[in-house]
């Protein structure tokens, strides 16, 4: 983000305008804007702001919210560069945990009792957002074991703003490297071994887009997420595998038989295009898709 330059273009007189980045007034302005804007930026569910830890604590967490896999995050925002935001990120992340009871109380009162009975405790999360970090910053975050973002933000003229993640890792989610045969449900449960062979490829693909993929392992799905999910692979059925993806099926030639438009239908996971795949050939004819995918997310 940094090192990009944005330029305006005038179709007509053929030039072009930089438009200056620049940081927020306050550290206020970047908090509110993300804050109603928190779904479509983070792909987070926003629960509260300004929290209060309680006067034995003392604190004040920034923004609370909830992921699209149940995981619980913290937001903490920064104008600049804050060297203490990682610190004090993990201060209100380990009170978090000490605190659930709370937390899914929260839940329950915003987003109701369904919600509230998926919190997905094993991967809460934090999430920095500041006007840059420092490389003591990145190395900070590799050494702990918890699920850390760091996004740098950017405000251009009046009316754009721009998120780059600089760091992202996984605590409790549980990176792994790909492994072959690794699968959604156990083999046991699984009527065909080719679907195994097959999940073991899906996932070698997910995982191979890029170092900051995190694996999110649910019941019902697991997920891919670069900071938002972007593919949730299904448990095999019968005769093939589904993952749904966040690409726009109005931008995709729909094939019968392997792409389907799902938006406004509900499945497991998250995504509008589910992806069918019975075939390693069919693995690879998704490439394209997964990378598009990635990328958005």
């Amino acid at each position: 983000m940094v090192g990009v330059k944005l330029f305006r273009t005038d179709a007509m007189k053929r030039g072009v305008t930089e438009v200056t980045p620049r940081l927020a007034e306050v550290e206020a302005d970047v908090q509110g804007l993300v804050e109603m804007h928190m779904e479509t930026l983070l792909g987070v569910r926003f629960l509260a702001s300004e929290y209060s830890t309680g006067p034995v604590h003392g604190g004040r967490i920034d923004s609370l919210a909830l992921d699209e896999n149940g995981s619980p995050v913290i937001v903490e925002y920064k104008r600049g560069v804050d060297a203490g935001v990682i610190n004090q990120g993990l201060f209100y992340l380990a009170w978090l945990m000490d605190h659930r009871a709370e937390f899914e109380h929260l839940v329950r009162d915003r987003l109701g009792v369904a919600v509230a009975s998926q919190v997905l405790w094993s991967g809460p999360r934090l999430i920095c957002i500041a006007g840059d970090f420092t490389r003591y910053d990145v190395h900070a975050v590799r050494e702990h074991r918890r699920s850390i973002d760091l996004v740098r933000y950017r405000l251009f003229g009046s009316d754009l703003l721009g998120l780059e993640t600089v760091a992202s890792v996984s605590g409790g989610m549980q990176v792994a490297r790909p492994v072959r045969g690794r699968t959604v449900a156990r083999a046991a449960d699984v009527q065909h071994a080719s679907l195994v062979e097959l999940a073991g490829a899906v996932d070698e693909a997910l995982l191979g887009l890029g170092d900051g993929v995190h694996r999110v392992e649910r019941k019902q799905y697991r997920a891919y997420q670069r900071l938002r999910n972007f593919a949730c692979l299904c448990p095999p059925q019968r005769s093939k595998l589904l993952v749904y993806l966040k690409v726009d099926p109005k931008d995709v030639h729909l094939v019968p038989g392997f792409t389907r438009d799902v938006s406004g239908l509900g499945h497991h996971g998250t995504g509008d295009l589910e992806v069918q795949l019975r075939t390693s050939r069919d693995v690879e004819r998704a490439q394209d898709l997964f990378r598009a995918s990635y990328a958005a997310a």
